[in-house]
């Protein structure tokens, strides 16, 4: 129904807006109505959460939002979008007795279709009403951003740069000079340019700490550029790439994935909403660290990924650990974790300590491990993970009752359990079979 009426938003598995190229959060209220006095059909929007942006406003249904047993993580449904471009006039507020008294609204106008859907260069005109229910709600503060945001028209830029895009071909560039050059020398030169010029952005940005703030926006576009050109991979026509160049190439990304979030969420954007929404984009955050980390990272390795990633705007431990507590209200795929020792993790909800458990049983069976154990060094090496959390793993496999620990000068080892394999009629039987005879014959081939 609410796509009859307005772009459908796309949502991430937490919850927050999927945004596009360029386009920056810049306010977030709870308990926003959409309403429209124009047309008696107009469907009903309550209790949502609006984000505006400088490219949409967005609305979330915060009901089916923070629905955690909802079957698929966020209905895409249960988010809308207005276009910025289809704005036409944005009303000043009404100063009256009567609204001392009543919820502040704002209303604008928009251009529909001639089947009353919201888009640019629509047709008709339509009055939509944002109504404040939230008592925490800054109406004035809004208006001011909405203004500068239509103002801006950063959209537009956007577009600009796709449309000038599509009209370069291959055969011919136009340098910045005014020359237009044909064939491959033409596109070397056109590359250069663009080189030089991405080079002396770089300089001007590490001038001093001011001029990398103000250009920090400007950096991350520029390296998510350089990121999608490089997944892109080869155009047709090029000769394959090597090893060597692919691994470059894998470097690479991973550098330009942790240059930053586009549009960090901050107190000042989400006011009331701050920890909520901050929860939603670790979430997301996440997802890529724990793949790579296989389904379990320290929560101080997060701090300082994520820390990196939003720049300037950086959060303090509180933050996070509050982040990190109000996963369990949401429909999320991760979780956060404490160990018997205090350490704390964050890891995939589908992380199972059996799979761990078989991987280390599978190292400590090894004949080297049953004469001289496996330290946390040694599990980290081969589970592929921190010694740190390697530790914590065999910490909890020895409470299971799958390992015995050493403790020495040198620290702590690990053996394979071997008391479940003694016969208590007969300690003293030597068994020809299974992890007992296995370690008989290894002490025995050492000796």
């Amino acid at each position: 129904m609410a796509g009859n009426w307005f772009p459908i938003a796309q949502l991430t598995s937490s919850g927050r807006p999927i945004f596009q190229p360029g386009e920056v959060e810049s306010n977030l209220l709870s308990s926003i109505d959409i309403e429209s006095e124009d047309n008696p059909n107009f469907p009903v929007f309550k209790s949502g959460i609006l984000i505006l942006t400088t490219h949409r406003i967005i609305w979330i249904d915060e009901s089916k939002n923070n629905n955690s047993s909802s079957s698929s993580s966020t209905s895409s449904a249960s988010a809308i979008s207005i276009p910025l471009g289809a704005v036409t006039h944005i009303f000043s507020p009404k100063k009256s007795i009567k609204s001392m008294f009543a919820s502040p609204r704002i209303r604008f106008q928009v251009s529909v279709s001639t089947a009353g859907k919201v888009e640019e260069k629509g047709l008709r005109s339509m009055v939509i009403t944002l109504v404040f229910r939230g008592s925490k709600s800054d109406p004035d503060t809004f208006v001011t951003k909405f203004w500068e945001a239509w103002r801006a028209r950063s959209w537009e830029v956007l577009s600009s740069e796709k449309s000038d895009s599509n009209e370069k071909n291959f055969g011919s560039v136009e340098s910045s000079s005014g020359l237009r050059m044909a064939g491959v020398s033409g596109i070397l030169r056109k590359e250069q340019e663009t080189w030089e010029s991405t080079d002396k952005s770089l300089q001007d940005a590490f001038q001093d700490l001011n001029a990398l703030m103000g250009k920090a926006k400007e950096m991350v576009m520029l390296a998510e550029k350089m990121r999608l050109k490089l997944l892109s991979g080869p155009t047709t026509g090029q000769p394959s790439t090597t090893d060597e160049e692919m691994g470059s190439k894998q470097d690479m990304q991973d550098w330009l994935l942790s240059v930053g979030i586009a549009s960090p969420v901050t107190k000042e954007s989400a006011g009331a909403l701050y920890h909520q929404q901050l929860s939603r984009q670790l979430a997301d955050f996440v997802k890529i660290p724990l793949e790579r980390a296989g389904g379990m990272i320290a929560l101080i390795d997060v701090y300082c990924l994520f820390n990196r990633a939003r720049g300037t705007e950086l959060i303090s431990p509180e933050d996070l650990l509050q982040a990190c507590a109000i996963w369990a209200k949401f429909d999320v795929p991760v979780m956060l974790r404490k160990f018997d020792s205090g350490v704390m993790v964050i890891q995939n909800k589908s992380h199972s300590d059996e799979e761990m458990f078989a991987r280390i049983k599978a190292l400590v069976l090894k004949p080297e491990a049953l004469r001289l154990g496996v330290s946390a060094s040694d599990a980290a090496m081969t589970l592929g993970i921190a010694p740190a959390l390697a530790k914590e793993h065999l910490l909890t496999a020895e409470t299971k009752g799958l390992l015995c620990r050493d403790v020495s000068a040198e620290g702590f080892r690990f053996y394979i359990n071997l008391f479940k394999e003694i016969d208590l009629r007969d300690i003293h039987l030597l068994k020809d079979y299974g992890v007992y005879s296995n370690w008989a014959s290894a002490v025995s081939v050492s000796g």
